[in-house]
């Protein structure tokens, strides 16, 4: 029976130490747990009042476009498409021909105003010619009517010495005839001779008279005809003139019809223009993109405004590319509009080249763009959404 009791005393002997000993370790376990839930709090803590949550501003509305603007390519006449060279992401130079539109009716109407501008030359020089040989004529006509009308008036001053000599021999005998001293037969003889020769001069005169009527007729009707010649040679010169009009018209004609490139750089729209297909005066055939950099236009809410400013850092994702496998385009705000259209705010956006990108960065990409507008701490975003939830209807109002 003592060892009975013995061995009993020793089991509660051992029973209080194991006792003893569990309660040590669950007291170290409380303690250890404390000490880590303290510390999860404590760094939890820290970090919400001290960690930086980056806020943006996100939208869909974003492509890539040229910074210079690009030059629209128009059709400066209606035809019929003969050929074309539009082809969308084309390197062209300015002055390239790009569509050609039918020119046969202008050409067949420029070949016979050519013909007809040729036939003129010859017609206008034959009539110079006239002109000059009437000129001539009546040069000439002077010079020997000249010649005539001296030979005349010597002739004349001749005649009228003899007439005025025969007069006065007439009036010389009539005295002597009074006086007796000679016959009335060589008184009438000498008188007859004086009236012939009297009629002579006057018939000289006459004559002389004639001529000078029949120079001056002459050089009137060549004057008049040179005249007609001088009418015959303005018309056919107006001719001229109006069909070198013309033939300039038609040569400006047919190169509007030949649409050229307006500056060098890369066709980035182009409408469908196929051969046969006819296009109006004023249509929009394309669009050259000018080399240069490339920018992100992007319409964001109304909301943004005074949130995005000028030099705010943003990343574009375009939507073709998965950004998963190409990533994104590394961007910078430049500019911000100031004023709200049609409930849109426009944004224009530096892109960051990376030559290490695979992405094939090109005019009019679509994409989305997220501007890192704040950063804030976890316990100031906690403060505004409740302030947020306390006060929807005034946070819906602003």
């Amino acid at each position: 029976m003592k060892t009975n009791l013995k061995a009993g005393a020793q089991t509660a002997i051992t029973f209080a130490r194991f006792m003893r000993s569990l309660g040590a370790e669950n007291s170290r376990r409380s303690l250890a747990g404390l000490a880590v839930a303290f510390l999860i709090l404590g760094a939890w803590a820290v970090w919400f009042f001290y960690a930086r949550v980056t806020l943006y501003e996100v939208t869909t509305e974003a492509r890539l476009e040229a910074e210079r603007e690009g030059y629209a390519v128009e059709s400066s006449a209606a035809g019929r498409v003969v050929s074309t060279g539009l082809k969308l992401g084309q390197e062209i130079k300015e002055g390239d021909v790009l569509l050609q539109l039918d020119t046969d009716e202008q050409q067949h109407r420029l070949d016979e105003s050519r013909a007809r501008l040729g036939s003129l030359a010859p017609q206008i020089e034959a009539l110079a010619h006239e002109v000059a040989g009437e000129k001539q004529a009546i040069e000439d006509a002077r010079q020997a009517n000249r010649v005539a009308l001296e030979e005349a008036r010597a002739r004349i001053a001749e005649g009228e010495a003899g007439a005025q000599y025969s007069e006065e021999e007439a009036r010389r005998l009539e005295g002597l005839l009074k006086q007796g001293v000679i016959a009335d037969l060589e008184v009438l003889r000498v008188k007859a001779e004086a009236r012939s020769r009297r009629a002579g001069v006057e018939g000289l005169q006459q004559n002389a008279a004639k001529l000078e009527r029949e120079q001056r007729t002459q050089e009137t009707e060549r004057r008049i005809r040179i005249d007609k010649l001088l009418r015959e040679t303005t018309e056919l010169e107006g001719q001229r003139a109006t069909t070198a009009a013309t033939i300039e018209r038609l040569q400006n004609e047919i190169e509007r019809r030949t649409i050229r490139a307006p500056a060098s750089g890369q066709l980035g729209e182009v409408t469908t223009s196929k051969m046969g297909a006819v296009v109006r005066e004023g249509d929009k055939l394309g669009t050259i993109l000018p080399p240069g950099e490339l920018r992100i236009i992007a319409e964001f809410p109304p909301s943004a405004l005074g949130r995005v400013r000028n030099g705010q850092g943003a990343r574009l994702r375009l939507t073709g590319f998965p950004w998963t496998q190409y990533g994104s385009i590394a961007a910078i705000v430049t500019k911000v509009a100031s004023e709200v259209r049609n409930d849109k705010i426009r944004v224009e956006l530096a892109v960051r080249n990376d030559p290490a990108s695979v992405i094939p960065v090109q005019h009019g990409l679509p994409g989305t763009v997220e501007i890192e507008v704040e950063q804030v701490t976890p316990a100031t975003l906690l403060l505004r959404t409740v302030k947020i939830l306390s006060h929807p209807a005034k946070e819906i109002g602003r």
